[in-house]
């Protein structure tokens, strides 16, 4: 009976241990399992996180792209905006150029005009010096072969009379000396400039008496003008008549003028006055066209 029993719980022992060893075995196969889940779940969740990472720098590679396409686009649109904005500015320009170019044609022809007036001009001022130096030669070359030597201004053609020889101290009658000087030179002058070569290019020819500073203006201005009247009037009485052919005395007539200019036109030397040179008298022509060079000059002058 004894033996029966304990074979019983013997059995029941191993029951339960059995029991117990499997019960062990499948914890430990739980264990096993939830072991390889959490390693699959984390496998699986890094994995998720690696895809999100790719994702995430594939999504701001792209977005980096579209970011440089707009900068691109944007860059474009401005290039294009400037490009307009050049060429309305070119287009302005030209206008402003065409403009500039119609002002500049027309000063052009403006300049082209006063250019051609103005060689116009310079050609008649250049045949009237030719003139004037022709007949300056004209009268040197007479008095040379006349063996005479006068005073002749090769610039003006004017012909200097020296008071101290022509009058006497503060007189304004003719010396004998002086009448026959202007015997001498008086009908060659004449001659030359009322000759038909010359008569029609001349204005006029004038007698100008000059004097030195000692006394006063009024004084001088009455003694130089009665100088050159002494000498104008030997011309018109004493020199036509004797010298001059009837047309040629009309000539000196139509063409005479006779001046006193006191003491305004000093003669210096070494800058100190020389009275002898400043007692003149003075024979000089004026031709036509002289005036119309002096009123060029002024206009060139104005123009400059």
């Amino acid at each position: 009976m004894s033996g029966r029993r304990r074979k019983s719980q013997d059995n029941g022992y191993n029951v339960w241990r059995s029991y117990s060893d499997m019960m062990a075995g499948i914890l430990l196969l739980f264990v096993l399992i939830m072991c390889v889940a959490l390693a699959q779940s984390q496998h699986n969740y890094e994995e998720r996180i690696r895809e999100q990472d790719e994702f995430a720098a594939e999504l701001l590679a792209k977005q980096n792209q579209l970011d440089a396409q707009e900068d691109e686009l944007e860059a474009k649109s401005q290039e294009i905006l400037t490009k307009d904005e050049l060429v309305a500015s070119l287009e302005e320009t030209q206008k402003k150029l065409g403009l500039q170019q119609e002002t500049l044609d027309a000063q052009q022809q403006e300049i082209d005009d006063k250019q051609r007036v103005i060689d116009d001009q310079q050609r008649q001022i250049e045949k009237i010096i030719g003139v004037k130096a022709e007949v300056v030669e004209a009268l040197q070359k007479e008095f040379e072969a006349n063996n005479i030597n006068v005073k002749i201004d090769p610039q003006t053609g004017a012909l200097t009379l020296d008071s101290n020889v022509m009058f006497s101290l503060n007189e304004a009658e003719l010396t004998e000396q002086g009448r026959y000087t202007l015997e001498e030179v008086l009908p060659i002058y004449c001659k030359v400039l009322l000759s038909d070569k010359y008569a029609d290019s001349l204005a006029e020819i004038m007698v100008d008496g000059y004097t030195d500073s000692l006394g006063d203006y009024a004084t001088n201005l009455l003694l130089s003008q009665s100088r050159a009247a002494a000498v104008g009037l030997f011309m018109v009485q004493d020199i036509r008549y004797q010298y001059l052919t009837e047309e040629e005395g009309e000539k000196l007539e139509e063409y005479l003028s006779v001046n006193g200019h006191s003491y305004s036109h000093l003669i210096y030397r070494d800058g100190n006055e020389d009275a002898d040179a400043s007692r003149r008298v003075e024979v000089k022509f004026r031709l036509k066209d002289e005036e119309m060079i002096a009123e060029l000059d002024e206009i060139m002058k104005a123009g400059q």
